[in-house]
Formats: structure tokens, sequence, C-alpha cells
């Protein structure tokens, strides 16, 4: 996995120095991640038809006034930096909804094209991918950012500009407020994390003291941590510890010492997968056997490699589920089994739903004012509009939205993940 992840952060460099160097014949940017999905063609009926690979780019701007073609809709997600973990399944997953809905004729027949922009893991770089994809991709709306941490900064820039946002996976209190022009797909930690700590306790009911573990540096992980705290004593139980961390962190000897002291029956922790991966292999190697819980940045298989054998028994609430039943979920899941050999995790069916929604709201707005008829910024208005009103059988399940831009969603769920004895393969198996 290191190699690939070199590879593909050599390719992201090259393309970025060199605009012209992926060359091609549309006015795309989009760079293959390390789990690009592959070209073959495939026409069972349960299944996403590939088509063209659109890895390619040019230095011919998006029209600045009507669409002429193909309807542009940006992806800022990480696809370089310890993010790009998390990054490189939404990727995937919004690869992948390019193929079927475009398959299915796109917007009453206007295909979409996806315009990649890498916002690595960090504000600035989220900052200036989508100011990239608004004013010199001229997007008509954008997908991402990956964290919350990058939201809170780049989010802004789409509601100056009035250009819609949907956040695949940015689940900290108060994204949808940052404007009328900011929604998301991804349930709030609010909503979701509790439920985690509820199978915990199913499992081993004489659970009494907790120690929870936080990335100090990350705005999710500070939000996620705060409802995991109250969740503790919402159960009556005993927060004995919150010990801090950064995700750039490789070494958690002294804070895991510390926790394990303590003699804590549950672990909770709030981080992204690679440091969150070696705080779980470093807890169990230090000798710590009880429950852990990780909150939704650990929502990856991703994580396997990095903790392998001692992965086996966390505990992740989950707002997606493979065997979620539904006509999209199962095309969705089929081809991404075909695609990468594994089932579909959260981050892909979230960036997949959110591409979704502005193809079905691209598709409801046609029928009312034809799309490649309106000016711009007109488009990005009307669209962001239909988006709040419409509901959408997705991955996930039906989902809509609030006034505010906040996903309304039925179905939660909670996985174990299960590991080989030699670490060599695991995945997560839901609970009922």
């Amino acid at each position: 996995m290191n190699n690939a992840i070199a590879r593909t952060t050599a390719l992201l460099s090259t393309c970025a120095l060199l605009l012209t160097g992926c060359g091609g014949d549309t006015s795309t940017v989009t760079n293959s991640p390390t789990n690009s999905p592959n070209t073959s063609p495939n026409t069972s009926p349960n299944s996403i038809p590939n088509s063209t690979p659109n890895n390619t780019t040019t230095n011919t701007p998006a029209t600045t006034g009507t669409l002429s073609s193909a309807i542009p809709i940006g992806i800022g997600v990480a696809q370089t930096s310890n993010v790009a973990l998390l990054g490189q399944e939404q990727v995937a997953g919004a690869k992948l909804a390019q193929k079927y809905f475009n398959s299915k004729g796109g917007v009453n027949g206007t295909p979409i094209k996806l315009v990649f922009q890498d916002t690595s893991g960090d504000e600035a770089g989220a900052i200036n991918a989508f100011q990239t994809l608004i004013n010199r991709d001229k997007v008509i709306g954008i997908v991402g950012p990956t964290l919350s941490q990058q939201a809170f900064s780049a989010d802004p820039i789409g509601e100056r500009a009035k250009v819609p946002i949907i956040g695949p996976s940015n689940t900290a209190k108060n994204i949808p407020e940052i404007g009328d022009y900011v929604a998301r797909v991804s349930a709030p930690v609010s909503i979701v994390a509790p439920n985690s700590v509820k199978a915990a306790l199913k499992q081993n009911p004489q659970l009494k003291k907790v120690a929870v573990f936080y990335a100090q540096n990350d705005a999710f992980s500070k939000s996620e941590t705060e409802i995991f705290q109250q969740t503790v004593k919402d159960q009556g139980l005993e927060l004995v510890t919150v010990q801090k961390f950064q995700t750039s962190d490789t070494d958690f000897q002294s804070q895991a010492t510390n926790a394990i002291n303590l003699k804590p029956d549950l672990v909770i922790i709030s981080g992204l997968a690679a440091d969150g991966g070696n705080l779980v292999r470093q807890l169990r190697e230090l000798g710590y056997k009880g429950l852990i819980v990780g909150g939704n940045g650990l929502n990856t298989s991703n994580l396997l490699p990095v903790c392998k054998a001692l992965c086996d028994g966390v505990l992740i609430a989950q707002a997606y589920s493979p065997e979620h039943p539904g006509e999209i979920n199962t095309a969705f899941r089929k081809a991404y089994i075909e695609e990468y050999k594994k089932e579909p995790p959260q981050f892909s069916a979230q960036a997949f739903a959110a591409v979704q929604v502005y193809v079905e709201a691209l598709q409801s707005l046609d029928k009312k004012s034809k799309v490649n008829k309106l000016q711009l910024p007109e488009l990005r208005t009307q669209l962001n509009k239909q988006i709040l009103e419409g509901t959408y059988n997705t991955p996930l399940g039906e989902i809509g939205f609030t006034p505010t831009g906040e996903v309304v969603q039925k179905d939660f769920y909670v996985a174990q993940i299960k590991m080989e004895k030699d670490g060599s393969q695991g995945k997560f198996t839901f609970l009922k």
C-alpha cells in the first residue's frame, strides 16, 4: 500500500506541475487515485457499467456562460497526505457514480463530468482546490472536502461565490450553518457516534470505566469527542481520562500507558485512519484487552493495514451498510466488489450519494428550465434550491435535506472489525 500511495503522490505532483502532462481532449482535470476503477465494459443489468476513463486534463477553461457540453461537477477531496486513506475511497465512489449515471443518460441526455482537485490534508489545500474548481474549472457545484476541519475554511469560499457545496464526510457540528449554499450527505456525529458506545455496552454490560483519546488538531475529532464524552456520562459510565494527540503523531506510548494504568473497560478514539490505527496497535501491544470504539475517521478499510490483526474487535458506528436493500445500493455494491474485491466502505457510498444528489437535482431542474440555457451563476443558484427540495434514494437509503442543508437519514448501523489471525485480511461485520 505504501508503494502504491507513493506512486499516486508522484503522479499527482507531476500532473500539478505539468497541467498538460496527463493529456487529453476534454476540459476536465482528473487525477486517478490509487484505487481507481478500471475501464473494462460491464453490461450486467444489476451492475454499474464502465465508461471511457476521464483522467485527462487540458488548459482549456470551462465556459463562463451557459453549458456547451458535459456538466462539470467538482470533486475536492484529499488525494494526498495521510487523509488520502479516506479521500481515495471518496474518489472511487464518485467515479462509480459518474459511470452509473452517464450510462443512464446523465442529465436528460447530457453527461456529467467530474473535475477532481486534490485538497490534500489541510485547510490551505482545501481552499486552493475550491478556488480552482470555482474560478478556473467553472463547476456547477462541489463535492467535498474530506475533513470537517477543511470545510470550515473552504466552504465559505463556495458560499461567497454562491456555488453549491455538498459535504460527503463532514460530520462536525455546524457544518450546514456555514451558509445557504452548504449541505451534507454525511449524518452529524451527534446522531451516529452514540450508537457505537451503546453497542459496546450491549456486548459488555459490566462496563464502568472509559478512557477517551482524540486528535486535538482536527475540528471533527474535537467535535466528535464532545459527543462521545457526553454519551459516556449519559450512559452512567465513569470517564477516567481524556488523552490528546495530533493526527500527525506516530508514537502514543505515553498517552496509552497513562490510560492503561487507570484500568479502563472501554477506550474511545477520535482521530484519522493512520494515527487512529497506530494508537489501536500500541494500546494492544501495551496489554490493553478491553473494548475499543473508533470514531468516523477510523471508518475505512484502509485502517486495517495499519493495525493489522490488532484491529480485531474495534467497534465503529456506521451511516452506511452494504447490505442495505434497494436497487441502487445493489448496483453500487456489485460494481464496487467487482472492481476492488471487497465490500464498499461508507466514504465511497457517501461520495456516490453526493454525486447522485447533484445529478437528480439537475434532472429535476432541467425539466423546469433547460440547464444548458442558464447562465452559470443562475444555474448554481437554481440548483442549490433544487437540491434542498428533493428526496433521493441513494446507497445510504432515502435521504433529504432540511432547509439549512442538514441531511435527513433514517438508517444507521454499528460494525465490528473481524481480522484473520495473521492480520492479512479483515472486514467490517455489521451487528444486528
